[in-house]
């Protein structure tokens, strides 16, 4: 229990004279200055290890919010003719500052009576404390009572719940915002995969899920996340370090405060763990007692967001005229004092220092405390005073019908009161003599801008803050983080390495999502981008390339005249034609001898020019299939076969009916006469075939993958095997008749050439059908060639070689 309680008792006094009387002891302020408005402030002065360093910064937060105070109160421009005063405690533990807070709202006195019962002592408003903790544990109390409380150092991110701290304001980024500004500059610099370790305590434990949160959110994985404070035992310790002896991960997050990570520090460094990158929050970052500390090298290179610095003009020259004559009940101030000059200011004390003389000064003297060169949260106490001195400025000056009570009217200066001055404090906006604008938003926090700092050795064992960057939450995403030209060497620290184009990332099963194998796009697929997490099929006339991160144009193949399997081809052609030629030459030069003459002389021509003909018309496949040559290969093909065939049938024909129609008056030979025989050559059906659905150039993407097949489709499947049936009917026809006449005289005996021609044509074209379905790409028509060349040259050799034999 509180043993500061307030407790109405009634009294007796007089004729009906209530009192309200405060049970327990009063805590006086450390430092006290009346005013007609009051500002509190609840401080932790400490002691012990850092007592010179820490209590010298401490000081000096106190000795700010007193130069502000007083630096308003000669402002005519602020609160003109109202001084403000102030109330300042130092505080150590949870239970001693929730006694100063109440202190603050309830006020001094021992008993109120009625006649002074509007004479309220509470404070307009209480300025700290510098931790979230005992600031949650105080501000859930004074809250009840509508006190707005405004930290300087308090970041807790659960303090932003207006349910929860309804008065509570701050001028130090909410930590929400240093979580995120911190994953994003984990990101920037290229690590996925970090350990974690905060201080057991609301700061540590909410600072460090938040960030968790947003390192989520771009794709930063957390190998181990840990949380101790400097009361726990060592082993605790021990096995945090011993989690980062056998960690994979380079960087470290540490959200704590400077005591927990020189603990930490400390243990590494006697167990020589080094190469690591520490992250820190502003806890500890900029902290100058860090290299009090014998491990504070392994904290040389963090990395970390700080507050902006800033400069308060006037501040030390007001600093060093701090005398213990001006507050001589301030036990901290005599300390302070006593400690720089190591002397007494209690001569009847029993001490081994001097007496102090009383001419001491802090002119000529460099501390801690005399140092503004780089004001960082110090600069904070001073932008709170000023925020709770325009909110008072506001109200004082308040225009009827913007008053801040029901009916919007305003109050008078002495009845001000803090509910009113919180409601004030919402809509305060000014700019600082630096430029620096403040205001809070509707969680009552301040704008999140940082410094990145990067902690660097000057001096021997002396630490720097070095600014490398700055975040800035209120400047569009793509420019909240912005690094400056100052190089930072960092280390490598990824679960698994990029994977480059031409690869895609596949999760490891169990682990987090920054663990993955590279694995090698399928062909056919590329992926052109680092870290891809797919691979994209290339378009239908492209392919991969080797490294599978480009598409290439396919190969395109086709029966060429230039490569050698054509060049064979064309030869075979030509060597096709140049014998029909000579045969035609034969013939033509011994036209007029009988043998010719009576071996059909115009039919036989008919034959030749027709086998020149096939043979030429296996040209017509060879080379880039376009338009004309299509319908030029399938009809020619078609027209010059059936022509073939039909002079070949005619003269089987002839042969055959000269033998079996002989008889007197006969009239079957006028059916056989060379009009006739021309006749028998029909065309009719390649006319159609051309004129409804020709031949047409075609791609062909599904037999080869990686290449495409320039080949000649059929337009009309119909026309096709109409032709293809023509010449098969022609050839049975021709067998069946050559067959017949098998037993002629041999003068005349044409019949088993041509049987036996063609057997060797339909076995050529049965063989034909299989060889041409397997052979793949360009073969298919070089086995088509094939088949017209040796199925045409079988033809002109048993069909002439008879007839050229007689001519000789």
């Amino acid at each position: 229990m509180l043993l500061l309680s307030l407790f109405f008792l009634l009294l007796a006094m007089g004729q009906g004279e209530f009192v309200c009387q405060l049970r327990g002891l009063v805590q006086r302020p450390e430092l006290a200055q009346d005013g007609d408005f009051v500002i509190g402030g609840i401080f932790s002065f400490r002691t012990g290890q850092d007592y010179y360093i820490l209590n010298g910064l401490f000081l000096c937060i106190l000795y700010l919010m007193i130069f502000a105070i007083n630096e308003i109160n000669k402002n005519p421009e602020i609160l003109p003719n109202i001084k403000l005063g102030y109330k300042i405690y130092n505080n150590c533990g949870t239970m001693d500052i929730l006694r100063a807070a109440l202190a603050l709202v309830s006020g001094l006195k021992d008993e109120i009576s009625d006649d002074s019962c509007t004479e309220s002592e509470t404070v307009q408003a209480i300025l700290g404390h510098s931790g979230s903790g005992p600031t949650i544990a105080f501000e859930q109390v004074v809250g009840r009572f509508q006190v707005p409380v405004i930290s300087h150092f308090a970041t807790c991110a659960c303090l932003s719940d207006r349910k929860e701290y309804p008065t509570f304001f701050r001028t130090i980024p909410s930590d929400y915002y240093q979580s995120r500004a911190l994953a994003k500059m984990v990101k920037h610099f290229g690590w996925n995969w970090i350990g974690a370790i905060a201080v057991d305590n609301e700061y540590g434990l909410y600072g460090i899920a938040a960030f968790i949160q947003a390192a989520q959110e771009f794709g930063v994985c957390t190998e181990y996340s840990e949380a101790f404070s400097s009361s726990d035992p060592p082993d605790r310790l021990q096995r945090i370090t011993g989690i980062i002896r056998h960690a994979t991960s380079k960087v470290i997050l540490a959200f704590m405060s400077h005591r927990e990570i020189k603990l930490l520090a400390i243990e590494l460094y006697k167990q020589n763990i080094t190469g690591l990158q520490w992250v820190g929050s502003d806890a500890w970052i900029t902290d100058p007692s860090l290299a009090d500390n014998e491990g504070h090298s392994i904290l040389v290179g963090s990395l970390g967001f700080s507050v902006s610095s800033a400069k308060i003009p006037g501040l030390e020259g007001h600093l060093r005229q701090l005398h213990p004559s001006q507050f001589p009940d301030s036990q901290f101030v005599r300390d302070f004092w006593e400690d720089v000059f190591h002397c007494s200011l209690n001569n009847t004390a029993n001490t081994p220092k001097k007496p102090c003389s009383g001419f001491e000064s802090l002119q000529n003297i460099q501390s801690y405390f005399t140092d503004v060169s780089e004001l960082r949260f110090i600069n904070n106490v001073y932008k709170s005073v000023y925020a709770v001195a325009h909110a008072l400025h506001n109200l004082v000056t308040c225009e009827e019908k913007k008053g801040p009570v029901y009916n919007e009217s305003c109050v008078l200066t002495k009845h001000i009161e803090p509910w009113q001055v919180l409601q004030y404090l919402n809509t305060v906006n000014f700019t600082t003599k630096e430029g620096e604008r403040v205001y809070f938003d509707n969680n009552g926090d301040s704008p999140a801008t940082y410094e990145l700092v990067n902690l660097q050795m000057t001096n021997k064992d002396t630490m720097e803050g070095v600014t490398v960057g700055i975040y800035d939450a209120s400047l569009p995403e793509s420019h909240h983080f912005i690094m400056n030209n100052n190089p930072v060497d960092v280390p490598v620290s990824v679960c698994s390495q990029s994977c480059l184009p031409g690869t895609r990332k596949v999760l490891q099963k169990g682990k987090p999502i920054c663990c993955y194998d590279c694995i090698s796009c399928p062909a056919g697929e590329i992926s052109n981008l680092t870290n891809s997490i797919y691979c994209l099929k290339c378009p239908a006339e492209y392919w991969s390339n080797k490294q599978r991160d480009a598409c290439i144009p396919k190969e395109i193949e086709f029966l060429a005249y230039d490569e050698l399997l054509g060049t064979l081809l064309v030869l075979l052609s030509l060597l096709g034609v140049f014998l029909s030629m000579i045969i035609i030459l034969v013939f033509y030069y011994h036209r007029e001898t009988p043998i010719v003459r009576a071996n059909n002389s115009e039919l036989s021509f008919l034959l030749l020019f027709s086998l020149t003909l096939c043979f030429l018309c296996s040209l017509a496949f060879i080379g880039w299939p376009s338009e004309w040559s299509c319908m030029l290969r399938h009809t020619a093909f078609g027209i010059t076969f059936v022509l073939c065939i039909s002079c070949v049938l005619g003269k089987t024909i002839v042969v055959l009916m000269a033998f079996r129609a002989t008889l007197p008056g006969s009239n079957v030979m006028k059916w056989f006469g060379p009009a006739q025989q021309r006749l028998s050559v029909v065309v009719v059906i390649c006319i159609l075939w051309l004129t409804i659905s020709p031949p047409f150039p075609f791609k062909n993407f599904t037999q080869f993958k990686d290449k495409i097949i320039l080949e000649c489709a059929l337009g009309s499947a119909v026309g096709f095997w109409a032709v293809l049936g023509y010449i098969g009917l022609l050839a049975i026809l021709c067998f069946i008749l050559a067959f017949l006449a098998r037993k002629l005289p041999d003068n005349f005996n044409e019949a088993k050439l041509i049987t036996f021609s063609m057997l060797i044509f339909c076995a050529v074209w049965i063989t034909f059908i299989p060889a041409y379905v397997s052979s793949p790409g360009k073969f298919s028509v070089a086995v088509e060639i094939f088949a017209i060349l040796a199925s045409k040259t079988n033809t002109k050799k048993n069909m002439m070689g008879k007839g050229a034999s007689k001519s000789f």
